[in-house]
């Protein structure tokens, strides 16, 4: 095996695989199994930092986060390849992760494992003794009309 490279990615969707990516997820993701092309394009490009781990021409690891830049971040969709699992690739990308700008100086990263919680308090999270609350897409749910933004926005509020 190789020593693996961890690739940065300011140009994220012109320098990312979506069809390997895709299959990363599918063969190591229980979470992310069946997403599209398309909607990995778009998560992607709402998302900075995005992070991936190539052996050669192998996609063997990924992350991406958001952020606000100040107050909060929350990391996404962290995978490493069930045959480099165990090497230290999963912490490295991690704290890549953490380490970047976008990420470095919020007051509070957030991340959701189902299966991982020892892996990631190894790296100093804990779990959050707060209530997390979780809301699915809801259609039914009206935006106030743009009039109504408008005079909040003239009146000060």
């Amino acid at each position: 095996m190789n020593s693996p490279q961890i690739q940065f990615s300011e140009h994220r969707l012109s320098e990312i695989n979506l069809y390997k990516l895709q299959e990363l997820f599918n063969l190591a993701a229980f979470w992310a199994k069946g997403r599209t092309i398309e909607d990995l394009s778009i998560a992607i490009a709402n998302s900075d930092p995005v992070i991936h781990i190539w052996d050669g021409e192998r996609l063997i690891g990924f992350a991406r986060a958001t952020s606000d830049g100040i107050y909060r971040a929350t990391i996404w969709d962290v995978v490493i390849h069930p045959e480099y699992r165990g090497t230290g690739l999963g912490r490295k990308l991690v704290e890549t992760v953490l380490t970047h700008p976008r990420v470095r100086q919020v007051e509070r990263v957030y991340l959701m494992t189902t299966h991982q919680q020892e892996f990631y308090e190894k790296i100093g999270f804990q779990c959050n003794p707060t209530i997390t609350m979780v809301l699915h897409n809801q259609p039914e749910i009206e935006p106030l009309p743009a009039t109504q933004v408008h005079l909040q926005k003239s009146l000060g509020g």
